[in-house]
């Protein structure tokens, strides 16, 4: 196969296109590498792409946005599948910059949609959140719930996604997959996820800023499986071969699939610091702060449906996960154990 992967210089792109490489197939990856952080660890992930599979990737700098740029990607990659995961991400960032999230979550999905559908694309899958879910208060969070209550205009957006994606997938027949991500983390993580700031002051020796009072959950998921699971659903065409829409989809089309991708085991935050800080080998100061404008108490996915459909199984405890991650920074950083 021949995959378009947007986002490709992100955290899930490149280890998404690393796993659809080391199993044969030729990958297309595409960024704009702004500058929303630290671009450096964009380009140091272009090149692990490149240095672990020079034959099978290449690279296409374009804007999301640029509707011309993203049909000449289209006209010139000739793709069977694409996983478009790119997109202006973050809570808090759409408080002070809510036009990025227009550019890129909007009118850069409509250009992916329109790439799909005048090049017959096989199958779209792509990147929605948790955020989504916004003020519900019901958990485990499913597919199946009511969503018109987002919290942040970055939830808006990816609520949006989902409903352009079902339009066109209704209208012109075009197969596609939302994936709602919960709270992914890793090697090669985002700088402006807790994760990374957390590991970052520890280290430094700063007090690390701890929202709620820490009065607060999330389904940390590890990229490795969250990976594994995006590629299992790129391979299960939705209305093909027997594959049937997913519950999500009750009524319109029937190449239309929706699904929650997480650990399904939501850890307390303090939990997840107290793992960092024995990891670490230091203490945090935790600076405790009332909760942030668009954010929630409590994250917790319900996978039945993913696992059913395609055998999706996290098996990264966070323990485990949060070990693999501090290695990596310690590495990546040069810092010493």
């Amino acid at each position: 196969m021949h995959y378009l992967v947007t986002g490709a210089a992100g955290f899930i792109g490149m280890h998404t296109c690393l796993k659809l490489m080391a199993r044969g197939d030729r990958v297309t990856g595409l960024d704009n590498l702004n500058n929303y952080y630290r671009v450096q660890l964009k380009h140091d992930r272009l090149a692990e792409l490149e240095k672990q599979q020079q034959q099978s990737f290449q690279f296409v700098r374009a804007d999301l946005a640029d509707a011309a740029a993203i049909k000449q990607t289209f006209e010139h990659g000739r793709f069977d599948r694409v996983i478009h995961l790119a997109a202006q991400a973050g809570v808090r960032y759409s408080l002070v910059n809510p036009q990025a999230y227009v550019d890129a979550n909007l009118t850069g999905f409509t250009n992916i949609l329109e790439g799909c559908r005048h090049f017959r694309i096989e199958h779209l899958v792509y990147a929605s959140s948790s955020s989504v879910y916004g003020g519900n208060t019901q958990l485990p969070f499913a597919t199946d719930q009511n969503v018109d209550h987002p919290v942040s205009l970055y939830a808006a957006t990816k609520k949006a996604n989902e409903l352009m994606a079902h339009t066109y997938s209704h209208l012109f027949g075009l197969p596609t997959t939302g994936l709602r991500f919960f709270t992914v983390y890793g090697p090669w993580g985002r700088p402006d996820m807790a994760m990374w700031l957390f590991t970052e002051a520890i280290l430094a020796g700063k007090p690390i800023s701890v929202f709620n009072y820490g009065e607060m959950q999330r389904d940390f998921t590890y990229v490795d499986d969250i990976v594994e699971g995006v590629v299992r659903v790129a391979d299960r065409v939705p209305g093909t071969d027997g594959c049937a829409a997913s519950p999500a989809s009750e009524i319109g089309a029937k190449n239309y699939s929706l699904y929650n991708i997480g650990n399904q085991n939501p850890e307390p935050l303090l939990r997840m610091i107290g793992l960092l800080e024995k990891s670490l080998g230091k203490s945090a100061q935790k600076e405790l702060l009332p909760m942030q404008p668009g954010d929630v108490p409590a994250t917790y996915a319900d996978v039945t449906a993913l696992s059913a459909d395609v055998g999706f199984r996290p098996n990264t405890p966070l323990e485990v996960g949060i070990e693999r991650f501090v290695e990596w920074y310690r590495g990546y950083h040069g810092v010493e154990s």
